[in-house]
């Protein structure tokens, strides 16, 4: 193996099988930039599923061996799945991924060089035991490693737990051309008018090496927003250098996040060339310097673009789990309608089942209304009342109850109850329920621990209120989705849990509310700055009062899918024991 600070030459042997497509040559004293042929393996991972990991790369790679490509590139830790978390300090399972790296060289003797990405053994003595690496890998030996500088350490990430920053080059010479590496965070630096991050900037170290190439290996997990970010940094990159920059990005879901992949590469004029799918395992092959663009995958609208990310995070989070179907309960409101109609696409109607637990205080037109969604979707449902199951509670309880007014109590004991019936149907049917809370009610408390709040996966719970709408009224406008019922798009959001009930008997109308809710949870705004904004100094005192004191329902929630920059979750770190601060 070369020394990690040098640039890795590929043997003769390398150097032939790559001669056809990587020719630099001047031409009236300019120098042309080599032209690479590039396959992109935006493939979808299973964290820790090393073996399987490595078998789907190399199928993917023998798939296309005979598309005359330079060079294959996987995503970040591709051979373990990101994030692997605290796998990394199982030293066991570091030692066989480094194992399989090696056999995966031997594996791929007779194909192009493979760029693929492990983690790495920092045998120097000092701070944290591994490094986040990509391996070079060539005529059955590795060639080199290339370790990530810049380790993100805010939101989700916890990188700086698990590896060690390097200061070594980031270059690999392949057939006497430079092409410079960095890994995700590496490229994200370059962030001017904006303050940098770190005290370094990994693009400006290669364009001091005057390299030919830029390649980038991500694992950059989704937000609505992210893409644009993505697309305009890279062009940028692109721009600055005067050099092709070519990204790789992970897809499909792990946990709460979602990878979107949309791989990409731009021009040394920092205009795009190629665009892979969006959510979707894809292979795009590419000439890295041709003058015209490749395939480009349209970039789809924002209800869109959250909606598939919605359907590839359930569907994952299920497959990878083991589950196949999934329950819910279904309300006639128009969340447990956006949660199943995810839920259908996800893992198809034959799959999901909606339960109606109706009560005296539930209307007719919600109880229409879920059988019109579940008749559209043609999903199973069944209907258990609850009133009986409550009077029997509510028996039992008397003498510890009296002398009480009633209260939430009881609304809240038809909640639980309804969180123990779907539970069950749960573990009998082998199913994972999926809970239909969105963002503003878990900000706000507006749920009940132990009964809505019950499930495995919280599919919606980082969306708006008025984002669902948007979502629901974009579904009816597709030819292809099963419409929601238009009555459950317009009526009066509602628990009905006593009589006449509405939330904005509880709540500010939910346009202000997610407004408030943006400022102070996305935003981190204090009282005072958000009613500048136009607010009233009460209402907006009475929103972080309830955000603040539902902070220990949030931390006993079924984790949720993050399409936003900030969800609850891994990434939302608020102490519940902690004084309000306005």
């Amino acid at each position: 193996m070369a020394k990690s600070n040098e640039p890795v030459r590929l043997n003769s042997k390398a150097a032939i099988f790559l001669s056809h497509s990587i020719n630099a040559v001047t031409f009236q004293n300019q120098i042309i930039i080599p032209k690479v042929k590039i396959a992109i393996l935006q493939l979808n991972f299973h964290i820790c599923d090393i073996e399987g990991n490595c078998e789907k790369i190399i199928k993917s790679i023998e798939q296309n061996q005979n598309q005359s490509v330079d060079l294959f590139i996987t995503s970040e830790l591709s051979i373990m799945g990101y994030p692997p978390k605290d796998y990394l300090l199982n030293k066991s399972f570091v030692k066989k991924t480094i194992h399989l790296v090696k056999t995966m060289a031997v594996r791929l003797k007779d194909q192009p060089p493979v760029i693929i990405g492990a983690p790495e053994i920092n045998n120097s003595g000092l701070g944290k035991p591994l490094f986040n690496s990509v391996y070079l890998l060539n005529q059955g030996e590795i060639k080199s490693t290339v370790k990530k500088k810049l380790l993100p350490n805010y939101g989700v990430f916890d990188e700086v737990r698990y590896f060690e920053s390097s200061d070594n080059l980031q270059i690999i010479e392949v057939n006497n051309h430079k092409i410079g590496m960095t890994i995700c965070e590496d490229i994200w630096n370059d962030t001017p008018p904006h303050q940098p991050l770190y005290c370094i900037n990994p693009l400006d170290e290669l364009r001091e090496q005057n390299v030919d190439l830029i390649l980038n290996v991500s694992a950059s997990p989704f937000t609505f927003e992210k893409q644009k970010q993505r697309e305009q940094l890279l062009s940028k990159a692109a721009r600055n250098s005067n050099k092709t920059v070519v990204s790789i990005n992970q897809v499909g879901g792990a946990d709460d996040l979602i990878f979107d992949g949309q791989s990409c590469a731009f021009n040394q004029n920092g205009k795009l060339i190629t665009r892979a799918k969006a959510f979707e395992e894809d292979i795009i092959i590419f000439d890295t310097e041709s003058k015209t663009p490749q395939r480009i995958e349209t970039r789809l609208c924002d209800e869109a673009i959250i909606f598939k990310a919605l359907v590839l995070g359930t569907k994952d989070y299920l497959n990878k789990n083991g589950f196949k179907k999934a329950v819910l309960g279904l309300s006639g409101g128009i969340d447990s309608a956006l949660t199943a109609v995810i839920a259908e696409r996800a893992i198809g109607k034959q799959n999901v089942t909606g339960v109606l637990m109706p009560s005296k205080y539930s209307s007719k037109g919600s109880v229409d209304d879920a059988l019109a969604l579940a008749e559209n979707l043609g999903i199973e449902t069944y209907t258990i009342p609850i009133e009986d199951i409550k009077q029997s509670f509510l028996n039992a309880l008397e003498l510890p109850f009296k002398g009480y007014e009633e209260d939430t109590t009881e609304e809240n004991l038809q909640a639980r109850i309804r969180g123990n019936i779907l539970m069950s149907l749960s573990n009998k049917h082998h199913s994972i329920l999926l809970t239909t809370g969105n963002k503003s009610e878990l900000a706000v408390g507006y749920c009940t621990i132990y009964g809505d709040m019950s499930g495995g996966l919280a599919v919606i719970s980082d969306l708006p209120k008025m984002l669902v709408y948007k979502i629901a009224n974009w579904i009816n406008q597709q030819e292809h989705l099963p419409a929601i019922p238009e009555n459950i798009i317009t009526k009066a959001p509602s628990a009905e849990l006593r009589p006449d009930q509405t939330d904005q008997d509880s709540l500010p109308p939910y346009q202000e509310l997610d407004q408030i809710l943006y400022h102070h949870i996305e935003n981190h705004l204090s009282l005072e700055e958000i009613v500048e904004k136009g607010f009233d100094s009460e209402i907006v005192k009475q929103i972080i009062t309830l955000v603040k004191n539902s902070e220990f329902k949030r931390q006993q929630a079924a984790p949720g899918l993050k399409v936003t920059d900030q969800a609850f979750g891994s990434g939302w770190r608020i102490p519940i024991s902690s004084k309000i601060f306005y």
